[in-house]
């Protein structure tokens, strides 16, 4: 068994590859969330983040400790609330795509994108999507659990759903 090196920065490289992925996020509560959320999109190349409701935005210590400075890295916007949000992105031909375990869902691993964007939907810690958002969204897609909780963090439920989504957006599936 050989001894493994870690990759240098220079092997890992900078990629400023984008993909018309858009996250949006409902009244998440925690700002640690909020910063692992944009650490996470910048990692999978969201071309956008957009903050709605009681989210917190930047700067903000707290979200900046969490997304190691990716908040600065992604662009991301806000709006008083994620329906306005949808309306618009929707308007741009994006394919709306919430993360919530409804009726009808399909697994995101199943899930192929329609259109040639995507806007995720994820929603807050405690309620998850909105009944609002769900009525707006194109689809509905879950993670398929096994357990009794049923129940991810919702970074992980975002990073979860956004390498399904990449890797079909990347034509690598």
């Amino acid at each position: 068994m050989g001894v493994r090196v870690r990759k240098s920065v220079m092997e890992l490289g900078q990629s400023e590859e984008r993909f018309p992925l858009v996250l949006l996020v409902e009244d998440v509560r925690s700002l640690q969330n909020v910063g692992a959320l944009f650490r996470l999109a910048d990692c999978m190349g969201v071309a956008e983040v957009a903050l709605c409701g009681i989210t917190g935005t930047p700067p903000h210590r707290d979200i900046h400790r969490t997304a190691l400075g990716a908040e600065e890295m992604v662009p991301w916007r806000y709006f008083t609330c994620g329906a306005e949000a949808v309306v618009e992105y929707a308007g741009r031909g994006y394919e709306v795509v919430a993360l919530e375990q409804v009726r009808g869902s399909m697994r995101v691993d199943a899930y192929s994108p329609k259109k040639c964007g995507v806007v995720l939907v994820i929603g807050n810690e405690v309620d998850g999507v909105s009944d609002a958002l769900l009525q707006q969204s194109d689809v509905c897609v879950e993670i398929p659990q096994r357990g009794k909780k049923h129940s991810l963090n919702v970074a992980t439920a975002a990073a979860v759903a956004l390498w399904e989504i990449s890797k079909k957006l990347a034509g690598e599936v």
